[in-house]
């Protein structure tokens, strides 16, 4: 038996592999299948099943392709209704995959067709749990993302989380292995640990919605005390994985479509497109077409683009770093932006060298920030997580979270100067791409962000005056 987990940082989530015997299972795989197909053929076995562990709201899986690539059927939990083939496991329900048994153990609560995977040895020994987004090392997961499909409240839900975790996970044995669908980073849950992988006994040991003497009572008010929207695209990709989709070559030939500086503009203008520049945020500042948003490939290039641009039908032409087309592609498939009508043949520097006209952003260094500021009388601009800029700040900065500049740019006046920073420079790029975009010039950005900011004499605070956190 090998058990082997394929985790994808930029969306914090867990795939797994399985072998036994000859024959494979793959469970909560992502978009892109050629590399599940190539290992398979390499290993020389046979993918028997496909598990998913519920309908994923934070990227779209490769169940669909993977089954008709492979003729392996695809298997939910109970309450699932795809409107594709598929099976639909009973509670208990056990499939056998070489030597070794994986049994279905409903487990609603995060969403209700959510189903956990235990698996049994040959010898009968229970091994392993994966637990999709039911249990995290750490956390549990959000229950208010089927609030609507559900027609139940996010209280209702966590009720019946609570149950799925006492009745049917933490009766399980101590050494069982826990293999959960996210880590830290995933909007998937709240408290999430960077481990992403740990067992039974660790988790009630360590985990604070596990603990041994909690109430539903208290563990409901616990679980959905704190949580903040769900992105976007969510409901989206949850759609998409319930329905069906284009297939990933059909969206990769399309997004290697090269488009020549001269059709470029036409192109644009006829389809709606935006103009996605993922090239890193330094060179970016320095030149870039009129319009385009910025959010470099090098970051969490996937959830940015579902939390800000949030319509996965969204028409999008990219330009990128000559080289990292395809995986500029791949990244936004796995979030289901499939709506790509190419990129810029030869990348940016063939729209410079065509003497196009060239947008930057006002880049200042943090020494020149520090000069320049003067506390009480600038507006700085902190675009930081509530969390980070709790911990500490630029004296009498205001927090407006990226993830809500949607709201917050509403309220900018653009007679008023300011600054903007992030923690090193990745999202307030992003942020300043999405200022200029809509006309705002009166702004500089901070190069290296508060991790600069904090090296210079530049008072700071952890102090949190409520009027500049609305």
């Amino acid at each position: 038996m090998q058990i082997e987990q394929i985790y994808t940082g930029c969306l914090a989530q867990g795939a797994y592999y399985i072998t036994s015997n000859g024959e494979a299972a793959i469970i909560d795989p992502l978009r892109e299948t050629q590399p599940y197909l190539d290992r398979l053929e390499r290993d020389n076995v046979k993918l028997k099943y496909i598990f998913e562990t519920h309908f994923h709201a934070d990227f779209v899986s490769g169940h669909v392709d993977l089954s008709k690539n492979t003729g392996a059927p695809i298997v939910y939990g109970p309450n699932a209704n795809p409107e594709f083939e598929a099976i639909i496991a009973t509670d208990g329900q056990e499939f056998t995959i070489g030597k070794i048994t994986i049994r279905a153990l409903h487990t609603p609560g995060h969403t209700m067709e959510s189903t956990t995977y235990l698996l049994i040895e040959e010898n009968g020994k229970e091994h392993a749990i994966f637990s999709g987004d039911t249990l995290f090392i750490g956390d549990v997961g959000r229950p208010d993302l089927a609030q609507k499909a559900a027609s139940m409240t996010q209280e209702q839900l966590a009720a019946i989380l609570f149950h799925s975790l006492r009745d049917k996970i933490m009766t399980l044995s101590d050494d069982v292995i826990v293999y959960p669908a996210h880590g830290a980073g995933s909007a998937c849950g709240k408290n999430m640990s960077k481990e992403t992988v740990g067992t039974i006994g660790n988790q009630k040991e360590t985990n604070y919605a596990l603990r041994a003497n909690m109430t539903e009572a208290e563990f409901i008010k616990e679980v959905t005390d704190g949580l903040l929207p769900p992105p976007a695209y969510f409901g989206m990709n949850v759609a998409m994985n319930k329905q069906g989709y284009e297939s990933f070559e059909t969206v990769l030939n399309n997004g290697m479509r090269a488009i020549d500086v001269k059709a470029f503009e036409t192109v644009a203008e006829d389809t709606g497109a935006l103009i996605l520049d993922t090239r890193k945020n330094g060179e970016f500042a320095k030149g870039f077409i009129p319009q385009s948003i910025n959010i470099g490939i090098e970051g969490d290039f996937a959830p940015w683009v579902g939390a800000l641009i949030a319509d996965v039908k969204q028409p999008i032409i990219l330009v990128t770093e000559l080289g990292q087309e395809e995986e500029s592609v791949t990244r936004l498939s796995r979030v289901g932006f499939d709506n790509l009508i190419g990129h810029l043949e030869g990348g940016f520097e063939s729209w410079k060298k065509a003497g196009k006209e060239i947008d930057t952003v006002n880049r200042i260094t943090a020494d020149e920030f520090a000069t320049e500021v003067k506390i009480g009388e600038s507006r700085v601009i902190d675009i930081r997580k509530d969390s980070e800029y709790a911990a500490e700040h630029v004296d009498e900065a205001y927090s407006r979270p990226l993830a809500n500049i949607n709201e917050w740019i509403k309220d900018i006046d653009p007679k008023q100067p300011f600054f903007i920073h992030c923690a090193g420079g990745y999202r307030s790029m992003i942020a300043a791409s999405i200022l200029q975009a809509r006309g705002f010039r009166n702004f500089s950005e901070i190069e290296g962000g508060f991790n600069a900011i904090a090296k210079t004499a530049t008072p700071k605070t952890n102090f949190v005056c409520q009027s500049k956190t609305l």
